[in-house]
C-alpha cells in the first residue's frame, strides 16, 4: 500500500492490461494510497479516439466498471481531441480526481491533445498536489519525457520523436515489450534522443514509483536500456531512475 505523502503523487507505467483482472491487485493498491474511503477516479480514454466512437466509449465504460468494482467513485472524462481538452468541466473533473488513468491507443493523438492544453495542465497540477497518475500503453508513453511514433508507411526506421507530458523525466517507454521481438525494441533504443533511458514494460506489468524510486509489479519484467546497456528487473525489484 502506498502511504499518502506531501508533494507529487505516485505514477504507474503499465505495459498493457488496463481495466482487466490482471491489473486489479495493482489498481487496488494504488487506490488505497489515496487514503479516502471512496477515492475519485478519472478515466481518460483519449488515446483510443482515432479508433472511433464505439472503441472510445468502450474503454471509458470498461474503466468505470473496473474501478467501481474496486470501490472507487469513477467519472469518464470524454476528451476526444484538442477542442474537448479546452472544456472547463473536463478540467474540473481532472482537478478533483485522486487517480487519473490514461488508457491505450495512439500516443501521438494523446500528446497532441494534452500537451499545452488546459486538461493537460490540470493533469500536471493534480499530480503535483498528490494525485496518482496511471498510464497504460500509449498512456504510459505520454507520461514520459518523450515518446516515439511510427511514420506513415514505415515500421521502425526512422521513428518520429515527440515531446510528451514529461512527468517521468529522462525516459521513454516501450509498452507491450514482451509482445514483439527484442531486435525491434533495439531499433527504438538506437534511435532514442541522447540522454534518454528506455523502459520496456511487459504486458500485464507495471512500474510504480515516485521521487525517482520505482518498483516492478505484475506478471512480467521491466527492461531498462541505458545507451546500449540492458538490465532486466522482475516483480518486487526496485529501480532508481
Amino acid at each position: 500500500m502506498l502511504t499518502p505523502m506531501p508533494g507529487p503523487g505516485p505514477i504507474a507505467l503499465v505495459g498493457s492490461g488496463e481495466f482487466l483482472p490482471a491489473m486489479s491487485e495493482i489498481d487496488a493498491a494504488l487506490l488505497a494510497g489515496a487514503a479516502r474511503r471512496r477515492p475519485r477516479v478519472a478515466i481518460l480514454p483519449t488515446a483510443s479516439w482515432p479508433d472511433g466512437e464505439e472503441v472510445f466509449r468502450r474503454w471509458a465504460s470498461m474503466g468505470v466498471e473496473h474501478f467501481a468494482a474496486l470501490g472507487a467513485e469513477v467519472e469518464p472524462v470524454l476528451v476526444r481531441d484538442r477542442f474537448d481538452a479546452e472544456d472547463r468541466a473536463h478540467v474540473q473533473a481532472i482537478g478533483e480526481a485522486d487517480l487519473i488513468y490514461l488508457s491505450g491507443g495512439k500516443p501521438g493523438h494523446l500528446t497532441e491533445t494534452l500537451v499545452g492544453s488546459p486538461v493537460g495542465a490540470a493533469l500536471v497540477a493534480a499530480h503535483r498536489r498528490g494525485a496518482t497518475l496511471v498510464g497504460c500503453s500509449a498512456g504510459a508513453m505520454a507520461l514520459a519525457a518523450r515518446h516515439w511514433d511510427v511514420r506513415k508507411r514505415r515500421m521502425f526506421w526512422p521513428l518520429r520523436w515527440r515531446d510528451a507530458l514529461g512527468l517521468v523525466p529522462g525516459v521513454t517507454v516501450i509498452p507491450h515489450y514482451n509482445a514483439f521481438p527484442e531486435p525491434m525494441a533495439a531499433m527504438v533504443v538506437l534511435q532514442a534522443p541522447r540522454g534518454l533511458a528506455t523502459l520496456g514494460v511487459d504486458e500485464d506489468t507495471a512500474l510504480v514509483g515516485r521521487d525517482g524510486s520505482w518498483q516492478v509489479q505484475g506478471a512480467g519484467r521491466v527492461t531498462v536500456w541505458t545507451g546500449r546497456q540492458r538490465e532486466r528487473f522482475r516483480r518486487g525489484d526496485v529501480i532508481r531512475l
